[in-house]
């Protein structure tokens, strides 16, 4: 009989066929992931049963053999009407909740005719100015059937109002409403900026949404509490775990602190994760995540388990998507799909191939679904509670990611909590850190994206995209507030705001105060003006973080070429080559225009990092007074066409058209000829490697030199 091998017998034969190679795989999150796992990684880890504490194997104990995860996709675009057209569509077609996307200047608390979001109406999202657009957007959706998720953080309590509302005209009690409204502020001063009041008011307005659900919607959940937006800005793992984990804390705490009885609360908060390309960390995450939940909940003092358990819902990543040889976002998304149900979801969206460059069309958006359709109805997954329990890796690398995120946790709660890292600002720069960190391996071609640096097609091949008609969108939204406003009792109206302003000053519910404005006809830009009476409205200045590209460059010869390139023009003009990298609109998304300000800032450019939610007027002024050679336009939003041009005529305008206008983000291929027609000088869309942006700029601002040869082949 032969002796059973050794593990270092196994190392030994596995170190001679590599050639002696170390085969460890160190992750961005800090992990060294070993080639092999054995029983001996796992000695002392009991990951217990599925449906009992700490949950590591899931909330239920059935989990999908009893009822599979909620079929979610996250949709709205246009107006109301074309909105619900496709929500009844994909409900026709297999999906079973619905989770509303609303448009930009929705999220920043201001109606369609504001003059700031000319280029933002309908445009990412559906726009939603009155209780009469909420209740369109439902029409013939029966609120007291359908869970509606509603991914909404500034302007939260409007849009809260108008769906209490919407569902009273439509017969459906408020304690009959299913869903979850997204609520989470603190992720927002992080990552993604769709603030609109300052910090202290906005974890006030999030106590007072808890007090109005938990006394009156039993059913709502009151927060998402959201990771999601923290991997998409760049995030590792480990920190968009702690960092989600710790919000939640905080959130629980003010709870608390405003008088709510902690089990009468916590049971109807839920999560939301980005689930990404790692996949085994992305299952792992996930039971780590309800490890660390009951973990935090027993310490803050919940008696109930339910108020213990993480229930979250999952979106698979939309960095990960490509506009390059788009078809394989199609298996990206399958892949991460997959994580998120190994990893015990509870719902889950699945993004379309088109997504990193346009909203999806219905094509692409049945794809997506039936993605989800596919994996609980033909592969037998769900027949299984847990399938990767007791896996070595699986329980290892779970412990690993419970240990190093509870470092950070513990680092928050040693500095008083998320609310005052927030205000510190070392989460943000953690994460903006290891987004330039990722961006340079990606360029280098040490991380492999396929079909962008590695296995690239020769020649991409246009598809079609769905393109939203900005100004037909925006004169429809107008007339319809005019509507409204010429119809309703306006002296009743103006004395519920009047209201809500004075019990933004003082201490009213204000969820409460909103739900009178809304019955009155108070639109959404109205009823954010009079709390933003009482509390002002926030606003911050980018700082991008230093030496993190260019450190990935050091000693590399492409690097220092494009260096000796910026020195050469700076010697030219007298001065250092100056971009000015400009934000329009009201998309808060801002990890590309930090990477552009980092990269060109390491390389010796001064850069200006302009504030977020400029007007292209602004823009431009700011251009002229920093005396730049180039403003550098960031895009995700599907603004660009009405906001880049209008940036160009405005320095035309001002007598200043020698500074030369470069666009970048999430701009389709079919939309070029148009920016380039108006006077933009490059165009970068995603996956653009930022060494060749560089090289494409000294060449706009007169250095010649030679092309930058590709990271990887």
């Amino acid at each position: 009989m032969t002796d059973k091998p050794t593990r270092d017998q196994w190392s030994a034969a596995a170190s001679k066929e590599v050639k002696g190679r170390d085969l460890t795989w160190h992750t961005p999150e800090g992990i060294e992931v070993k080639p092999l796992y054995t029983a001996e990684d796992v000695a002392g880890i009991d990951p217990g049963l599925p449906g009992f504490a700490p949950f590591t194997r899931g909330v239920r104990a059935s989990m999908y053999a009893g009822r599979p995860w909620t079929i979610r996709q996250y949709a709205g675009f246009s107006t109301a009407e074309e909105s619900n057209a496709f929500y009844r569509r994909n409900l026709a077609a297999g999906q079973k909740g619905l989770s509303v996307a609303f448009d930009l200047a929705t999220h920043r608390g201001y109606d369609s005719d504001h003059p700031r979001v000319t280029g933002d109406v309908g445009k990412a999202g559906v726009a939603i100015d009155s209780v009469e657009d909420m209740k369109i957007l439902f029409d013939g959706i029966p609120l007291d059937q359908m869970s509606v998720s509603m991914t909404m953080n500034g302007a939260v309590i409007p849009i809260l109002a108008f769906f209490i509302v919407a569902g009273e005209e439509q017969g459906v009690d408020r304690n009959l409403l299913d869903g979850t409204i997204q609520n989470d502020i603190l992720k927002e001063f992080m990552v993604r900026n769709t603030y609109i009041y300052p910090p202290e008011p906005s974890m006030r307005i999030i106590s007072d949404i808890f007090a109005y659900t938990s006394a009156n919607m039993p059913k709502f959940n009151s927060i998402s509490i959201s990771g999601y937006h923290m991997q998409e800005a760049g995030a590792t793992q480990v920190q968009e775990l702690a960092f989600t984990i710790a919000d939640g804390m905080e959130y629980v705490k003010y709870g608390v602190a405003s008088g709510l009885d902690i089990d009468k609360f916590a049971g109807r908060l839920s999560f939301f994760f980005a689930i990404g390309m790692n996949f085994f960390m992305e299952v792992s995450k996930l039971r780590a995540a309800r490890v660390l939940w009951h973990r935090v909940m027993t310490k803050l003092g919940a008696q109930d388990e339910r108020s213990k358990m993480l229930r979250t819902h999952c979106q698979t990543s939309g960095v990960s998507l490509t506009e390059q040889d788009p078809y394989n976002n199609v298996i990206r998304t399958t892949i991460e799909a997959m994580a998120a149900m190994l990893g015990g979801t509870q719902s889950l969206h699945t993004n379309a191939l088109d997504e990193a460059i346009a909203l999806p069309t219905d094509f692409s958006a049945r794809i997506a679904r039936n993605t989800q359709l596919v994996i609980q109805e033909e592969t037998g997954m769900c027949n299984v509670v847990d399938p990767l329990g007791g896996s070595y890796y699986i329980e290892s690398l779970t412990q690993e990611l419970v240990d190093k995120a509870w470092e950070i946790i513990e680092r928050v709660e040693a500095e008083g909590g998320m609310a005052k890292a927030v205000a510190a600002g070392w989460p943000k720069a953690m994460i903006e850190e290891a987004a330039a960190a990722t961006a340079a391996r990606i360029d280098r071609g040490e991380q492999v994206i396929v079909g962008v640096n590695k296995y690239r097609k020769a020649e991409e091949e246009p598809i079609d995209i769905l393109d939203v008609d900005n100004h037909a969108v925006r004169e429809a939204q107008i007339a319809r507030i005019k509507r409204v406003k010429a119809s309703r009792d306006e002296a009743a109206c103006q004395a519920a705001l009047f209201a809500l302003q004075e019990g933004a000053r003082g201490s009213d519910n204000l969820l409460a105060l909103a739900v009178e404005a809304a019955r009155a006809r108070a639109t959404l830009g109205e009823i954010s003006a009079a709390m933003e009476a009482g509390f002002g409205r926030y606003a911050t200045k980018p700082t991008p973080v230093q030496g993190i590209y260019g450190g990935a460059y050091q000693d590399d010869v492409t690097w220092e070429r494009l260096k000796d390139g910026v020195n050469a023009t700076e010697r030219r003009l007298g001065r250092k080559p100056r971009m000015l990298v400009a934000k329009m609109g009201q998309d808060g998304h801002d990890r590309g225009a930090n990477l552009v300000s980092s990269a060109f800032g390491d390389l010796g450019f001064e850069v200006v990092p302009g504030p977020l939610f400029q007007t292209p007027q602004e823009a431009a002024a700011l251009a002229i007074e920093s005396d730049v050679d180039v403003v550098g336009a960031s895009s995700l939003a599907a603004g660009h066409k009405t906001l880049i041009p209008e940036l160009i005529r405005e320095l035309q305008d001002a007598g200043r058209a020698d500074i030369k206008v470069i666009a970048g983000g999430v701009i389709p291929a079919q939309d070029y000829e148009f920016l380039r027609e108006a006077g933009v000088q490059a165009i970068f869309g995603p996956g653009t490697n930022l060494v060749k942006a560089a090289e494409e700029v000294l060449r706009l601002l007169g250095h010649n030199m030679p092309p930058v040869e590709e990271a990887a082949e």
